[in-house]
């Protein structure tokens, strides 16, 4: 079993920044691909941004891509989101993912533990 709570979420306005931390315990956290995923009121779970198990290999949904910044540090088991220029679109609540392997993945059914989320606001 792997345990994931998120921190770091909040209310902030348009073109601002949030770091979005996530600390795991349970299961060996340096061999576990790690993931970003939110969803907005009404809507599905959407891949946001992902990591291989050494950091070496990320991928980003193209809304966020130069804007947002996956990393982890395996000797805290903690994996991070640094959010910059943030969009009132960017509003939703922000979860992370754990997989039981070494590869990252961009669609939801491939994780295997999940946090139980940290709202984030964007406000115009």
């Amino acid at each position: 079993q792997v345990q994931l709570v998120e921190s770091g979420g909040g209310l902030v306005q348009a073109g601002g920044s949030l770091r979005l931390s996530c600390a795991a315990s349970g299961r060996t956290f340096s061999t576990s691909a790690m993931g970003w995923f939110r969803q907005a009121p009404g809507k599905e779970r959407d891949f946001v941004a992902a990591i291989s198990f050494s950091g070496g290999t990320t991928y980003y949904v193209d809304s966020v891509k130069g804007r947002f910044t996956i990393s982890r540090d395996n000797a805290k088991n903690t994996v991070y989101l640094q959010m910059n220029s943030l969009k009132p679109e960017d509003t939703a609540i922000y979860y992370c993912a754990a997989r039981n392997l070494l590869i990252a993945k961009t669609s939801p059914r491939e994780y295997d533990y999940w946090g139980q989320g940290t709202q984030v606001t964007v406000s115009s």
